[in-house]
């Protein structure tokens, strides 16, 4: 599936000429969420009468993703949504969209620059203050207040890694929460497999944890493969993420996963079409559209499981 995706790749509705917009996406690289991110966008414009979307993917080069939104620019997109991979390039991409008078709706990374945008650019995003303080609150009462916790987070320059980070560490400043200590904290850049890896290095240490704190599902599903090559039970160790993605969902299911944090791609994906058609068409779009996280645990994974047929 993900390598129809990685592609750049032109969705073409049944439209009449006269109303037909043409949306450029330009995603940072295409893992479990950022896909299900994409599909969220296409899929909403399927249902918009005289949409074109035309994506493209920087599979993770900063340098590649700008030729590609010059490119969209070139081309004369009416709109560009971008899921850019560092926020500190919001100057270089607002000014870029600026210059060329499309609008730009950034979706999922907050750029640098927010509170510069000009009016045809916003941001399509969660409150990240949400994701950290949902996943490690829920932590903290499963350990009862006290414990060793290590942390996986995401790319240093991202966005929501620094805020997710930062959260972990606003709810272990708590009262209620003090008794938990940060024993380890490492990147693992959003990846399954570079989690794995680090865990397999905190276990060689001989490192002494009693919950796993995540920025998303794909390190935390990597800290849990490597525990369970180790032979260590999952019943004995708290683990935590956040997107709650298919396989995480699976996961929490087996009893592996103990807490994610809902971030709706689909949601996401949708409002971010809303905002370009609305911008193309000259309408006011808040500078902000923040779609909620929601804290999923066994109790409730029910209402969050995939429907079957």
């Amino acid at each position: 599936m993900k390598t129809a995706t990685l592609a750049s790749i032109a969705l073409a509705m049944s439209v009449s000429a006269a109303g037909a917009q043409t949306i450029g996406v330009s995603m940072s690289d295409l893992d479990k969420f950022r896909t299900a991110l994409l599909n969220g966008v296409v899929t909403h414009g399927q249902t918009i009468s005289g949409l074109k979307l035309v994506t493209e993917n920087a599979k993770g080069d900063n340098e590649l993703q700008k030729q590609q939104v010059q490119k969209l620019i070139a081309d004369k997109v009416d709109a560009i949504i971008l899921a850019v991979s560092d926020g500190d390039l919001g100057p270089q991409m607002t000014k870029m969209a600026a210059d060329a008078g499309i609008p730009l709706i950034y979706i999922n990374n907050v750029p640098s620059n927010l509170l510069d945008l000009p009016e045809n650019q916003v941001v399509v995003a969660s409150n990240e203050k949400e994701s950290g303080t949902l996943e490690t609150k829920q932590v903290c009462a499963l350990l009862k207040g006290k414990g060793r916790v290590v942390v996986l987070m995401g790319e240093p320059f991202h966005a929501a890694a620094r805020a997710r980070t930062q959260d972990i560490s606003d709810v272990i400043a708590t009262p209620e929460c003090k008794g938990l200590d940060i024993v380890e904290r490492q990147a693992a850049y959003w990846s399954r497999d570079y989690a794995d890896q680090q865990m397999q290095e905190w276990l060689a240490a001989g490192v002494k944890f009693d919950a796993v704190i995540a920025n998303n599902d794909e390190m935390a599903l990597g800290a849990i493969r490597a525990m369970k090559k180790a032979g260590m039970p999952m019943k004995d160790v708290v683990v935590a993420g956040v997107d709650a993605t298919d396989d995480a969902l699976a996961a929490m299911a087996a009893g592996d996963l103990d807490v994610t944090i809902l971030q709706s791609a689909v949601g996401q994906g949708a409002t971010a079409v809303d905002a370009a058609v609305k911008l193309v068409n000259k309408e006011k779009v808040p500078r902000e559209n923040n779609v909620p996280f929601e804290l999923v645990t066994p109790e409730n994974i029910a209402k969050y499981l995939p429907k079957t047929q």
